[in-house]
């Protein structure tokens, strides 16, 4: 049995980090998932996109009942990946649905459950997020997790969703490491309270604009006179362009970018997983508006959805008002759901937060080396802080 890395939400070793191409100093914690002081969030470096507060965790579980879990697989020199799971509430899924809308930014991908979310606009199992080539595990292991919820020992027909970026770069996709206990395991571990970043889970062996990538979350509070909503989303990145972060390219400041050398190594190719959550009483309808809105904050960071790029994002409410109970299936239901005049804020926060959680899946990550020697170099603050720096002369000497 290989010895895989299987690290939970908020959990690391030093071995994983090892294996991953990162050594720890002396004395220090391990890299994984953020704890060395050259890796940061965006905040810590004075990086606050939009005008909207943030919630205390400035993460997707910041709304109420969101749970997060990670297996991260980390083995030999070739094996980096993983499975995240994203739970709406901690109750039954499928016979307590949520209501969601999904977007589709450039279809260049998998996305397992897609159809019946834009027809029937609900979820009924957890959110998936793994490789291309494990869809069909992740799929595999949200069946079973829900087949054997008490109450579902009469279901015969169940819609996982489940997302994927393509890992191949550093990982070992070929030998299609994830199996259903891991996906099983993530769901198991999912919890609230801070989310791991970086080179976790579904993002162990992805990229962002040929740096180390991986997952990022953020969140957004709407104020008290528009409802004191809360948004969060989560981001599994794997995609390029030319880096912007707060307005300021980045990328093109430090030598690295999409047609730098007309051809690069990296491309502009790649894919992005987006999940948002919100506590707003939503509509199906309106979380596929809000979902659409999402890629505004990809598009700040860079990207222009290359051809070769898988760009989802998929949006659900765990309001009680809006969820679909048994019961309310049964008659002709009536939810309180936000009138399409107040969706305006939603969508600026979904746009601050997506931007905020993709510098945090990069700031977060560590260098990792995987199959074939092949390395992805993290992003580290000390270089964004001097190409912001260089953007900020650049303006004064005008």
């Amino acid at each position: 049995m290989p010895a895989y890395v299987l690290a939970p939400a908020g959990a690391a070793t030093d071995a994983a980090a090892a294996a991953a191409g990162a050594t720890p100093r002396p004395g220090e914690p391990s890299p994984m998932p953020g704890a060395l002081p050259d890796r940061a969030r965006a905040r810590d470096l004075g990086i606050r996109p939009g005008v909207l507060a943030t919630g205390p965790l400035n993460a997707i579980t910041d709304v109420a009942s969101v749970m997060v879990g990670h297996t991260t697989l980390i083995e030999g020199d070739s094996v980096r990946t993983g499975v995240t799971a994203i739970l709406p509430h901690g109750g039954n899924l499928f016979q307590e649905k949520v209501p969601a809308g999904f977007a589709l930014g450039n279809g260049f991908g998998k996305f397992a459950g897609a159809t019946q979310i834009e027809e029937l606009g609900e979820i009924e199992t957890p959110i998936l997020l793994t490789n291309t080539l494990s869809v069909a595990e992740g799929v595999a292991g949200a069946i079973e997790w829900t087949l054997g919820r008490p109450g579902n020992e009469h279901v015969l027909s169940v819609n996982a969703v489940v997302g994927e970026t393509n890992d191949g770069f550093l990982n070992d996709i070929r030998g299609r490491h994830v199996t259903r206990q891991h996906v099983l395991q993530a769901i198991a571990t999912a919890g609230g309270g801070p989310v791991a970043e970086g080179c976790v889970g579904a993002g162990t062996g992805t990229q962002a604009f040929g740096w180390k990538g991986g997952i990022g979350t953020s969140s957004r509070r709407l104020p008290r006179q528009l409802g004191d909503y809360t948004l969060g989303v989560l981001v599994q990145t794997n995609y390029g362009g030319v880096l912007s972060i707060d307005g300021v390219p980045v990328g093109k400041t430090l030598g690295r970018y999409y047609l730098k050398d007309v051809v690069d190594d990296h491309g502009g190719d790649g894919s992005v997983v987006i999940v948002v959550a919100t506590d707003a009483p939503l509509s199906d309808r309106n979380l596929g508006r809000l979902a659409k809105r999402a890629f505004l904050g990809i598009a700040r960071t860079g990207s222009s959805m290359a051809n070769g790029s898988g760009d989802y994002a998929l949006a659900f409410s765990t309001a009680s008002s809006v969820r679909r109970t048994p019961a309310q299936r049964k008659t002709v239901g009536r939810f309180d759901s936000l009138p399409n005049d107040a969706m305006s804020p939603l969508f600026q926060a979904v746009s601050e937060a997506t931007e905020e959680a993709v510098y945090n899946a990069m700031l977060q990550a560590v260098t990792t080396t995987g199959i074939g020697g092949h390395r992805l170099e993290a992003i580290t603050p000390a270089a964004v802080q001097r190409a912001l720096e260089h953007a900020r002369r650049a303006g004064d000497a005008r």
